[in-house]
């Protein structure tokens, strides 16, 4: 369990996460973008984002902006016995059934969640076992605020602020749907009907990484979420199945983010099994 209230510390793009915690995500103040799977999430005041931590995510700051969050990540096992047996309600249906939701909130609903934060602070913050306890229970109460938010009708959001960011967001969504076939910088351009070259440089310039950077990210996040899923699978299956030509090359790179080899991170997650 984590929770971080009204952080201010700017995010450099750039830095891909994943974890295997659920993620609710506030932001308070200034502008920002969360790079969520292949989605630009526009972040503005009253923005708020539940996550299954697997999706690779990343969030950016603007330089000269201010960038203020709330973050709360948990195991959901932290709450999933408890509503098993109290309540008739799935208090994390959000996150089983949406995976990666981003909503606005109202004036009225920001009022009311924002107050659930500044208790949960003082709770998770104070030393004793009762307060403890009490932060679990009104994590709940938060959890069901967020599932009586989203049972509302979603109106459409508004597009993006500017249409370089439409032509990132169309550069991920095929990325995202070709990522294990073999992505050249012509195929963009034919498919997107955009400059290669233009799109290299504003798709950094939006991203924070180039295109390639990005593209062996997502493969290696598939080999992870295979891994955990398919303990028994091989390393050189994974390799060819998330869109790497051969096993040394996929070795170099997964050692290069995740900081051991394929086959020692295999071995890692059968011996959680």
């Amino acid at each position: 369990m984590k929770y971080e209230y009204l952080k201010r510390v700017p995010v450099t793009a750039g830095n891909f996460q994943s974890h295997d915690h659920y993620e609710i995500f506030y932001f308070h103040e200034g502008k920002g973008q969360y790079l969520i799977g292949d989605k630009i999430h526009v972040l503005k005041p009253g923005t708020l984002i539940v996550m299954h931590g697997l999706t690779l995510h990343m969030p950016k700051s603007f330089e000269g902006h201010p960038y203020v969050r709330t973050l709360l990540n948990f195991d959901p096992g932290y709450f999933r016995a408890a509503s098993e047996h109290v309540f008739s309600i799935n208090p994390l249906q959000p996150f089983e059934r949406l995976r990666n939701y981003k909503v606005q909130l109202s004036m009225e609903e920001q009022g009311e969640f924002e107050e659930m934060l500044r208790k949960l602070n003082r709770l998770y913050s104070a030393p004793d076992a009762v307060s403890h306890e009490r932060f679990r229970v009104l994590c709940l109460d938060a959890l069901f605020f967020i599932c009586q938010v989203l049972m509302k009708p979603v109106t459409e959001e508004a597009g993006f602020p500017s249409e370089k960011e439409q032509h990132v967001q169309n550069a991920l969504s095929y990325i995202e749907n070709h990522y294990m076939t073999d992505i050249r910088l012509d195929q963009l351009q034919e498919n997107l009907h955009i400059n290669k070259y233009y799109l290299v440089r504003i798709f950094q310039e939006v991203t924070g990484m180039t295109i390639f950077h990005y593209i062996y990210r997502r493969r290696i996040n598939q080999a992870k979420i295979l891994f955990l899923l398919d303990p028994e699978k091989s390393v050189t299956d994974i390799c060819y199945e998330t869109g790497f030509k051969n096993h040394s090359h996929f070795s170099k790179v997964f050692k290069q983010w995740e900081g051991k080899t394929p086959t020692q991170y295999r071995r890692l997650v059968k011996s959680q099994f």
